[in-house]
């Protein structure tokens, strides 16, 4: 299968929510400090749409979104970034869709970034060794604090 990636819209907004929330839901990450709390899960199209933030969706043939990945800036650090809520729907891992949404967001961070930061689950494996794939490092302690203090794992990547 083809998937179109293309930066998120309005009409995406409830689409993104639903992968996010179903990876969560997987992974035992449906709880406080994590994406699952964020008050801004439902309105991507806005949040996303200043210069050095962007999120991008892959949508299937049938025009339904199956994953996406944001990049935003961090508060307090004007040179780092943070990969953010990069999900993938089961039926589309393994296919490629989240290297092409990778490869675009690096490409973008570069842009306006020196270092990129990301926060996920201990029980994510199969995500942790994408990430490392792409040469993030993993760190012992976070950048800065998040909202998401569930997210055990850190790792950052020099752009």
């Amino acid at each position: 299968m083809d998937y179109l990636i293309r930066a998120i819209e309005a009409r995406d907004n409830k689409q993104v929510e639903n992968v996010i929330r179903t990876c969560l839901i997987e992974f035992g990450g449906n709880h406080e400090g994590t994406a699952w709390a964020d008050p801004d899960l439902g309105r991507f199209s806005e949040i996303y749409n200043t210069e050095g933030n962007c999120y991008w969706v892959a949508e299937d043939e049938a025009g339904n979104v199956v994953a996406g990945v944001g990049i935003g800036q961090l508060e307090g650090l004007a040179d780092v970034c943070e990969l953010q809520k990069m999900y993938c729907l089961p039926e589309a891992r393994g296919t490629g869709v989240a290297h092409r949404l990778m490869k675009i967001a690096l490409k973008y961070a570069k842009l306006y970034y020196k270092r990129c930061y990301l926060e996920t689950l201990d029980n994510m494996i199969a995500a942790q060794k994408f990430y490392e794939k792409y040469g993030f490092e993993r760190v012992d302690k976070p950048l800065l604090e998040t909202a998401h203090f569930c997210c055990d794992v850190r790792y950052i990547k020099e752009l």
